[in-house]
C-alpha cells in the first residue's frame, strides 16, 4: 500500500508539473501604455481645463467671503454695527463659508465624474485589447508589472507591443 500511495503522488506531481509547464504568462506595463494613447492626453487636457475653471471660480468665492470677513470685522471695530447686527451678519457669513465649502466638494465630485468618464472607455478599449492579445496568442494569464506586483519576467513574455499593435499605436 505504501508504494501504490508513493507511485500515486509521483503521479500527480509530474501531472501538476506538466500543467502548469502548459500555461502560458505574460506581462505589460499598462501605465507606460496608457502614456501613449493620444485619447488619454486628450482627456488630461480637458481635465486640467475644467480643474483650472473650477479653480478661478473657487478662487472668486474665497476672495469674496474674505472680503465680506474683513469688511465686517472693520464695522464692528469701527462701532459701525450693533452686537446683534454682528451676530447676525456673522451668522450668514458662516452659512456663505458652508456653502463655499459645499461648492468645493461639488467641484471634486464632478472633476471625478468627469475623469470616469473620459478615462473609463479608455481603459476598456485597452482590457479588450489585452484580452484578444491573450486568446490569440494562449496566454493563460497577463501580469501588469506597473502596480509591483511583477518580481521577475523574460524580456520575450512582454506583450505590450502585440496590445499596442491590436490598439493601432
Amino acid at each position: 500500500m505504501n508504494k501504490l500511495q508513493t507511485y500515486l503522488l509521483l503521479c500527480l506531481c509530474l501531472f501538476a508539473t506538466i500543467a502548469v509547464s502548459a500555461q502560458k504568462f505574460g506581462y505589460i506595463n499598462s501605465q507606460q501604455l496608457i502614456q501613449q494613447i493620444p485619447q488619454v492626453k486628450e482627456a488630461n487636457a480637458e481635465l486640467e481645463t475644467l480643474q483650472k475653471q473650477y479653480e478661478s471660480q473657487m478662487q472668486n468665492k474665497a476672495t469674496e467671503l474674505q472680503t465680506k470677513y474683513q469688511a465686517l470685522a472693520r464695522k464692528q471695530e469701527q462701532g459701525e454695527i450693533s452686537p446683534k447686527q454682528f451676530e447676525t451678519e456673522s451668522a450668514a457669513l458662516e452659512q456663505e463659508r458652508v456653502s463655499v465649502a459645499k461648492f468645493q466638494q461639488e467641484i471634486q465630485q464632478n472633476l471625478s465624474t468627469k475623469s470616469e468618464g473620459l478615462l473609463k472607455p479608455i481603459r476598456d478599449k485597452i482590457n479588450e485589447a489585452i484580452n484578444s492579445v491573450a486568446k490569440e496568442n494562449g496566454y493563460t494569464y497577463i501580469f501588469d508589472m506597473s502596480v509591483g506586483v511583477l518580481l521577475y519576467a523574460e524580456e520575450s513574455t512582454d506583450v505590450g507591443a502585440l496590445v499596442k499593435a491590436k490598439l493601432g499605436l
